[in-house]
């Protein structure tokens, strides 16, 4: 068993960035069997269960289950994201490890926008905007720094305090000028890279808040009320998915589908084509991109999978016989 400190201490956003990466190239060349996901609503929030299989190491499977309310803070004081993730041997059944799905979620999101803007933001992008400055933003910044030579980022959110908060420990942690904004328009027209995090369930982003030839990664849309880019925004990009099924009817690209501005064929590729060489990313300066990003199982697969080979080598966690009592390992 791995608490969320444990997997805070055995996975770094480099490594997850590196896991995903290679998930996604799986997923793209078809060697990794199709992830599936289940969403059940809530009062409040809802739930979502993604599960798959990868062949690394060993051949893993993993299951998250995931409870999202955006009112648990200031309802309960509790995390928006809360839940588990369970490991198994996908050769023998065998029960590998139960652990804390908070610190996963985060990484692993940010670590895909980082992928995707690998092969999708220009070269010599500098500037970036964070829409939504909470766990997740502050993930996806340190994401974006370690592949991109960013020089500046502003940063957006609804809370005050929350922005200045994310603006000195991200501008100390990563070495570079964050700038507190409250004129969302203003920053993502002067970015290179734009992402946005956070529950709102009406567009942020319109056509004429960004400059052509931008990054742009909707990461908040993970449920079909949830909505960051407007309709008319997407049909005039290239529309780049995670995985297609899901982002017609969770992501941002169902808005778009719904409005008649676009159909599932407009959308150019899935991230796993691109990593995988079947479709090139960024062909030109002008291209402006965005990546509806709704969490693919096997980004969890392989995060998990990393943070329980780290966990054998440091001996973390506590091991558990689910029959017996819990012991601290050897």
């Amino acid at each position: 068993m791995l608490t969320g400190r444990d997997v805070r201490e055995l996975l770094t956003i480099q490594d997850c960035i590196t896991a995903v990466e290679d998930a996604f190239r799986r997923h793209g060349d078809g060697s990794a069997a199709k992830p599936g996901v289940l969403g059940v609503p809530a009062h409040g929030g809802g739930f979502h269960i993604k599960a798959g299989l990868l062949e690394l190491a060993r051949p893993y499977f993993a299951a998250k289950v995931n409870g999202n309310f955006p009112e648990s803070a200031a309802r309960f004081g509790l995390p928006t994201i809360q839940g588990v993730i369970v490991l198994c041997n996908s050769a023998s059944g065998e029960l590998l490890a139960v652990m804390d799905s908070i610190e996963i979620t985060s990484q692993r999101t940010a670590a895909a926008t980082a992928v995707a803007a690998k092969y999708l933001a220009r070269r010599n992008s500098r500037t970036a905007t964070i829409c939504g400055c909470g766990v997740q933003g502050r993930a996806q910044l340190e994401a974006l720094a370690c592949v991109l030579a960013l020089e500046k980022a502003y940063a957006y959110d609804q809370d005050a305090e929350t922005t200045r908060s994310f603006a000195g420990e991200l501008s100390s942690r990563l070495g570079i000028e964050v700038q507190v904004v409250d004129d969302l328009r203003a920053a993502t027209l002067r970015s290179d890279v734009c992402v946005t995090c956070t529950p709102s369930q009406q567009a942020l982003l319109g056509p004429n808040d960004v400059a052509m030839g931008t990054f742009v990664a909707a990461v908040g849309a993970d449920s079909p009320v949830k909505q960051e880019i407007a309709p008319d925004l997407l049909a005039s990009a290239k529309i780049i998915v995670d995985v297609l099924e899901q982002s017609l009817t969770i992501g941002d690209l169902h808005h778009a589908v719904e409005a008649g501005v676009v159909t599932a064929s407009d959308v150019y590729a899935e991230l796993g084509a691109i990593v995988a060489g079947k479709k090139p990313g960024r062909t030109s300066e002008e291209e402006t991109f965005i990546f509806d990003s709704t969490g693919m199982a096997l980004q969890d697969v392989a995060a998990a999978a990393a943070v329980y080979e780290n966990a054998l080598r440091a001996k973390a966690g506590l091991v558990l016989d689910l029959a017996l009592a819990a012991k601290r390992p050897a």
